[in-house]
Order: C-alpha cells, then sequence, then structure tokens
C-alpha cells in the first residue's frame, strides 16, 4: 500500500490555478504530465473523493492547453478503469478525433447515453471509433448501423462484442446485396439469426457463398463450384442445434397426430419460425426445404400456396404472415388485398405451384 503522501494535496486544484495563471504554454503542458502521472502512479489506490479532486484538475488543465496535449492526456486516460468520468466525458466530445478517438474506443467510464449522443451526433471518424469498443449494445449499434458509411458499418459488423436488433439486421441484410465484403462479415457472425442467414444466402453472389462455405472446416476441401451447390452445403452449414430440436419436435407431433392447423398459427404467433417452417411444410405435405426456400421469399405468395395446399384458414395465414413481418422489420401488408387474394386462390392452382417448386427442389439436390 503506498503512503498518503502519494495522494494528492486538498489545495492542489488552487495551486494549478495559481500556476496556470501566470504560467506558459509549456509549462501547463507539464504541468499536465506531471498531474497525469502522479493520478495514473496511484490510481488503484485514490478514494472516489480523489478522483473527483483529479476530475476537477484535468477540467481546468484542458481548457488551456494545445489539442496535441488534450490527445496525448486521452490517450493516456482511455485504458483506466478509474479515470476521472467527467473529463473523460469532455475528452470523448471534443470534435478533434485525435482527442475523442481513444477515448470512443477504449474508456470503460464512457456511458451508453454519452456514446449514443456522440453516435447520433459527431463525424464518421468518430463512430469509427466507437465501433472499435470491447461491448457494442444493440442501442448503440442502432445508431452505428443507420449513419454509419460503409467503413463504419463494416467495421461494427466485424466486432464480435456487438450485438443488433432484428431492426438492424434487417437494414445490414438488405446492405448486404449490394457489398459482398459486407454480406461475408454478416454471415460469418455466429450469433446470426437463421431467418435472416437464409435471406442473405439467397441474395449473395456466388464469391460470398463459398467463402462462407469455406469459412466451415468440415466443408474446407468441398467447395461447391455451382451456385445451387453452394447454397444448399451453406444452408446445411447453418443448421443451428435451435433448428435440428425445433425440426424434431414438429416430426414428433406430426407423427403422433398431434400436428394441427391451431398448432402451426401458434407458433407463428410465439415469433418460431423453425417450427412453423416445418408445421407448414408437414401439413403441406412437403420437404421442409422447400417450405423454407418460399418461407423466406420477400413476397407473401409462397406462404399462401402452402397454407392453401395445406388447407389452412385465413386467421392462420395471417398469423404467419405477421411473425414474416415481425422478423423481417419490413413494412406490414394491406392484409384485407392479402385475404382476398387468398380466398381466390384455387386449391388445384397452389398444388400446381407446389409442385413446380418441389421440381426445382429435387433438380438443386441433382445438381
Amino acid at each position: 500500500m503506498r503512503s498518503k503522501s502519494a495522494k494528492p494535496s486538498e489545495n492542489l486544484l488552487d495551486e494549478l490555478q495559481a500556476a496556470l495563471s501566470h504560467g506558459t504554454v509549456a509549462r501547463r503542458v507539464e504541468t499536465l504530465r506531471r498531474v497525469t502521472d502522479l493520478f495514473i502512479n496511484n490510481a488503484v489506490d485514490y478514494s472516489d473523493q480523489h478522483v473527483r479532486l483529479f476530475d476537477d484538475v484535468f477540467q481546468c488543465l484542458v481548457e488551456r492547453i494545445e489539442t496535441s496535449a488534450k490527445a496525448l492526456l486521452a490517450d493516456r486516460l482511455a485504458p483506466i478503469g478509474a479515470a476521472p468520468p467527467r473529463i473523460i466525458r469532455t475528452l470523448a466530445l471534443d470534435d478533434v478525433i485525435d482527442v475523442a478517438g481513444p477515448v470512443l474506443s477504449k474508456s470503460e467510464r464512457l456511458d451508453e447515453a454519452t456514446l449514443i449522443e456522440i453516435a447520433r451526433s459527431k463525424s464518421q471518424a468518430h463512430l469509427k471509433a466507437i465501433s472499435l469498443r470491447r461491448v457494442l449494445s444493440d442501442a448503440l449499434t442502432d445508431v452505428l448501423v443507420a449513419r454509419g458509411n460503409d467503413d463504419v458499418v463494416q467495421s461494427t459488423v466485424a466486432n464480435p462484442g456487438a450485438r443488433f436488433s432484428e431492426g438492424s439486421l434487417t437494414d445490414l441484410v438488405t446492405r448486404a446485396e449490394r457489398d459482398d465484403d459486407l454480406a461475408t462479415c454478416i454471415g460469418l457472425r455466429p450469433d446470426l439469426p437463421r431467418h435472416h442467414y437464409l435471406k442473405l444466402v439467397a441474395k449473395a453472389s456466388l464469391s460470398v457463398r463459398r467463402k462462407l462455405e469455406a469459412a466451415n472446416p468440415e466443408l474446407a476441401g468441398e467447395v461447391a463450384s455451382v451456385v445451387q451447390e453452394a447454397t444448399q452445403r451453406v444452408r446445411a452449414a447453418a443448421m443451428t442445434r435451435q433448428t435440428e430440436m425445433a425440426r424434431a419436435l414438429v416430426k414428433s407431433l406430426h407423427e403422433d397426430g398431434r400436428l394441427n392447423e391451431y398448432q402451426v398459427m401458434t407458433f407463428a404467433e410465439q415469433g418460431k419460425f423453425d417450427e412453423t417452417n416445418a408445421g407448414l411444410a408437414a401439413l403441406a405435405g412437403v420437404a421442409v426445404e422447400t417450405a423454407e426456400n418460399m418461407m423466406v421469399e420477400s413476397r407473401n405468395e409462397g406462404v399462401m400456396i402452402l397454407a392453401k395446399v395445406a388447407g389452412m384458414s385465413w386467421s392462420s395465414v395471417r398469423a404467419i404472415i405477421a411473425m414474416r413481418e415481425k422478423l423481417s422489420g419490413g413494412a406490414q401488408t394491406d392484409m384485407l388485398t392479402l385475404r382476398d387474394t387468398y380466398d381466390a386462390l384455387r386449391s388445384s392452382t397452389a398444388q400446381q405451384v407446389l409442385r413446380f417448386h418441389r421440381m426445382q427442389q429435387n433438380t438443386t439436390s441433382l445438381a
């Protein structure tokens, strides 16, 4: 334990203010260096009262020093977990990225409200610094994704400590349609929900599909040479334990005669994509993969065709469509118009379209 003499004296602020009022720029910078050394060398021993005193001292100093000295202060204080909070906030809000950057990317003293405030108002360089933080909440990534340029968004997605809301994931997958690097980066995230993964792969280029496939060690030596095979393997690699359990549950219900329209509607109302998809496939008498292809389409026709073949009522179809909209974050559709379309859809027509989808699925499997 260090002696009490290592602590700052109670009149340190007064002494510094007196020195600064008559000192040169060089003297002020030297004073800042000494105070910073004193704080960093003894930070673990300081009480909250001493930290507040240092906060006052630093606040006084930064008003009277040039940018390069503030940047050095930010760089030295950023990694300190017990750094004075007010000066950290002051440095983070600085318009000069050399000053704000180290604090935005490293300081654990910054509260989320301040980070969101900065992300909403400061430059792309500030956003890029924030994207490098060890942990990013979904509230913060919402702003980074909405305001960030390509570099910021790519950096945010590549951050393993970032968490994303449904809305941000939907925006990212849409944005990735024109950006192969972003598509690959999103697809490699282990926490990407399956329904977003499937939409990403469906729109991705062959090169992206192959990169995602190559990232899986078991498939490294079996890179597909055609789009159909690449898509099939990437989807297989995306199969999660949760999806397997969902399909097993639905299969068990179907074999026991307990799977019905009401159960599928309940799955949809609970937002359970995998269970809904497997249940709809079972009732329509098609492979789960065929139903999945139709379920992830942007239009609702595929869902209505499966439901019509399964003999479902409109209330069940509406629940499934509502689930798709909620998961994708897309705009709400006109349910009255869709209902008229569903009522007018003939079962024989739906059967014909479904046979076409089955044929496509079989062709893909043999490719």
